[in-house]
C-alpha cells in the first residue's frame, strides 16, 4: 500500500465515520481535502447512508447539497430513500424527495419504497408518497404481493393499517391483483377476519 493509498484509505475513514457522528465540520473539511463524496465501506455505505441512518439530517442536507448520490445503496439494498420508508422517518423522506430520487430502486425484498411502509404501518409516509410522488401503487415484489396486499396480508387488520389501505385505493390501488396463489386482496382480508378492510374492498369494487 503507497503512503498516497493509505492516506486516501484514512480520509474516507474519518469521512464516513464522521457522517455516521454527525460531525458536519469534519465532514467538509474532509470534501475540502478531496474525499469522494460517494466514498463507501466495506458494506457498501456512504456517508450519505450514515448520516440518514443515525438521522443526522443537517448533515444529510449537507450532502445533498454537495452533491452526493442519493440513490447509491449499500449492500442490503438500503438508502437514503428506502430508509425513510422502512423507519418511518417522515423528516429523512422530506429531505431527499426534492433531490428527485429513483422511487424505482427496490429493497433486498423487491419491493419498492412504498411496500414496507404499507406493510408496516407508516401511514405518514405511505400518505407523502401517495400524494407527492407518482411511486408505483401496483408493483409487485419478488414474492408477489402488491403494497396493498402486504397492508392486508402482514399486519393486524387495525385502524391504521384501514386507513393506509384506502389511502391505496383512493390512489389507484387495483383491488383485483392476486398473490402468487391467486388470491385477492379481498379474499385474504376475509380469510383473516378483517372485516372493514374487507368493506373497503368491497366498496372499491372488489
Amino acid at each position: 500500500m503507497t503512503p498516497h493509498t493509505a492516506k486516501e484509505s484514512s480520509l474516507a475513514e474519518t469521512f464516513l465515520s464522521a457522517a455516521a457522528q454527525g460531525q458536519l465540520t469534519c465532514l467538509k473539511r474532509c470534501l475540502e481535502m478531496g474525499v469522494d463524496i460517494n466514498v463507501t465501506n466495506r458494506q457498501g455505505r456512504t456517508a450519505m447512508i450514515n448520516a440518514s441512518l443515525h438521522q443526522h439530517y443537517d448533515c444529510v442536507a449537507w450532502l445533498i447539497e454537495a452533491g452526493a448520490d442519493v440513490n447509491k445503496q449499500d449492500q442490503t439494498c438500503f438508502n437514503p430513500f428506502l430508509l425513510s420508508c422502512l423507519n418511518n422517518d417522515l423528516t429523512l423522506l422530506r429531505l431527499v424527495l426534492p433531490a428527485q430520487p429513483n422511487l424505482d430502486l427496490l429493497t433486498r425484498f423487491g419491493g419498492v419504497g412504498l411496500t414496507p411502509a404499507c406493510e408496516k404501518g407508516h401511514i405518514a409516509i405511505v400518505r407523502e408518497l401517495l400524494e407527492k410522488t407518482d411511486i408505483n401503487v401496483n408493483h409487485t415484489n419478488f414474492v408477489g404481493w402488491t403494497p396493498l396486499l402486504e397492508a392486508i396480508v402482514l399486519n393486524d387488520g387495525g385502524e391504521t393499517q384501514q386507513q393506509i389501505v384506502q389511502l391505496l385505493l383512493s390512489h389507484g390501488a387495483n383491488p383485483h391483483m392476486t398473490d402468487k396463489y391467486g388470491k385477492t386482496p379481498l379474499t385474504l382480508a376475509q380469510e383473516k377476519g378483517y372485516h372493514n378492510i374487507a368493506q373497503l374492498l368491497i366498496a372499491a369494487g372488489a
